[in-house]
């Protein structure tokens, strides 16, 4: 594996990288993978782009990666990367039916659009390292036909209207892959409810803890990188999900933890809140009466 990722920083050197004449268009581009010329190889590459690259891959045997996931290509999938994330993988195998696009987008296109700051709503560009996009054919046809349109728009004579309407197309792929994204999380619930159960066995493993005193309470970073995902997307999952924030699950796991000690144990207020994480036992008295509706004293006394 290259130690250091190859960075191409506009998009005509990605053309060439893949054997391509010059882009019609400097800022945004449109890769049909059956045009590339990609050297079939074992040899793992790293590479970085200074643009966004949104890519629909079918075919494909070997396995790329990004974040802390490993993804194949067999049924075809489409991922979003963000200036500056690292893809890295092996190129095709001989046998391989490589099919698909890849949209290259350079953030000076969008300066002066509404997408240049809507983009950044999108969280996919931002978790995508960690989770790619499943479509269905239905899906993928709607995809492709919005692409499509984009590529023939730039390859139209350019005029006043070209940018607006490239804009306009990108906005509605993007919204497309918003509500793709969406029922992914609705009926992918095995993996979803898996990483639901690792987030149960961290907490309760961080609370079981005898060095809670120096260690404090679990943050939702904490959770996140345990889990080996980004804080966005574990926070667009749960409250998908469950409703809740991160932060909130912390909280039932805290308070979990509280009662059980208060109803077991006869320490003090204070001493649980101590052997807890908490600095300060007013904190922990007062999470605890807004979260039950009762003070803990109250809680102990109710219970016995």
């Amino acid at each position: 594996m290259s130690s250091k990722p190859i960075r191409f920083t506009t998009i005509t050197e990605a053309h060439r990288a893949f054997g391509l004449p010059s882009p019609e268009h400097p800022l945004i581009s449109v890769l049909n993978y059956a045009d590339l010329n990609i050297p079939t190889s074992n040899e793992e590459i790293s590479a970085t782009f200074d643009f966004y690259y949104i890519s629909l891959k079918k075919g494909f045997t070997n396995k790329l990666f990004y974040g802390q996931q490993t993804y194949d290509f067999d049924e075809g999938m489409l991922y979003f990367i963000g200036p500056n994330q690292v893809l890295r993988g092996a190129g095709p195998e001989p046998d391989d039916d490589l099919s698909g696009w890849v949209l290259l987008i350079h953030p000076d296109f969008l300066w002066g659009t509404s997408l240049a700051k809507t983009i950044k709503k999108h969280e996919f560009f931002g978790y995508s390292v960690n989770e790619a996009l499943f479509l269905s054919d239905k899906e993928k046809n709607i995809l492709n036909g919005i692409v499509e349109i984009i590529q023939t728009e730039y390859q139209a004579n350019i005029d006043k209207f070209s940018q607006d309407i490239m804009i306009s197309h990108l906005e509605t792929l993007l919204n497309y892959s918003e509500r793709f994204y969406q029922r992914q999380f609705l009926t992918r619930k095995k993996s979803s409810h898996k990483i639901l159960e690792q987030m149960e066995e961290i907490l309760q493993n961080y609370f079981n803890d005898e060095d809670l005193v120096s260690k404090g309470l679990p943050s939702v970073q904490f959770v996140a990188d345990s889990l080996h995902i980004s804080v966005k997307y574990l926070g667009s999952l749960l409250k998908q999900l469950t409703g809740q924030t991160t932060q909130q699950h912390i909280h039932e796991k805290l308070i979990e933890k509280a009662k059980e000690k208060l109803s077991t144990t006869e320490l003090s207020v204070s001493e649980i809140a101590y052997e807890l994480g908490f600095e300060h036992s007013q904190s922990f008295s007062k999470l605890f009466k807004s979260k039950t509706s009762q003070s803990p004293l109250e809680f102990r006394a109710a219970f016995n």
